[in-house]
Formats: structure tokens, C-alpha cells, sequence
């Protein structure tokens, strides 16, 4: 996995994939608000952040995650999460995050659940 902070996307149906890679850490926080913000707002009912790429998350990354969240509310877009890495499990299940953050073992698993459930 590199550790280069980078954040891409493509859309999928009313879905917007968010792949985002590299340490999330108090270095690349500042990055990966900006660059998650830009993509929350785009005006995409469900934003699906693809965490498989992620090599490191510190408190700063969590942060920035749940900036993004925050952010996608704000607007209206609901914000979830995918392929998220064990100890980044660990770390949301310890913090109790992943009781706001829904999370899914894969980004078809949250495509097909956001699609189904909340309509497009």
C-alpha cells in the first residue's frame, strides 16, 4: 500500500465512490478534508469512502473522517463507509464511530444496500 495521500472518485448510479489511499494521519489530515469535501458536495445522494488503500489512521485521520461525514450531512448526502482495514475497524468499534458511521465489508455491499433501502 503506498502511504501518498490520495483521493479519487467515479460514480456509480446514485453512488459516488470515493477511493481514498495512504496514511491518514495529523501530516495528511488537512489533504484529506479538503479533498473529501469537494467530493461530499458534488451533489450525490450516497458517498461510499473505499478505505482498502488506507495504510495508517491516527486520531487526525478519524477526525477527518468524521469531518466528511459531518460535511456530507450538512448537505444533504448520506456518507458511508467501505473495505475498512481491521485495525481502522478496531479503532471505530473503540471509539464508538462505527455507531455513526455505517460500514460495509465492500462497495457493491454498500451500493446495493443504499440503492435498495433508501431509493435513487
Amino acid at each position: 500500500m503506498t502511504t501518498e495521500p490520495s483521493v479519487s472518485a467515479s460514480t456509480s448510479g446514485p453512488c459516488l465512490i470515493v477511493q481514498v489511499s495512504g496514511n491518514m494521519d495529523y501530516a495528511d489530515a488537512p489533504f484529506f478534508r479538503h479533498r473529501l469535501a469537494q467530493e461530499v458536495t458534488q451533489g450525490h445522494p450516497f458517498v461510499v469512502l473505499d478505505l482498502s488503500a488506507v495504510a495508517f489512521v491516527d486520531s487526525s485521520g478519524l477526525n477527518a473522517l468524521l469531518w466528511a461525514w459531518r460535511r456530507a450531512e450538512s448537505v444533504g448526502t448520506l456518507l458511508v463507509l467501505a473495505c475498512v482495514p481491521p485495525k481502522l475497524q478496531r479503532m471505530l468499534a473503540m471509539t464508538q464511530v462505527d455507531t455513526v458511521l455505517q460500514v460495509y465489508g465492500t462497495t457493491a455491499q454498500a451500493e446495493a444496500e443504499l440503492t435498495s433501502t433508501r431509493g435513487a
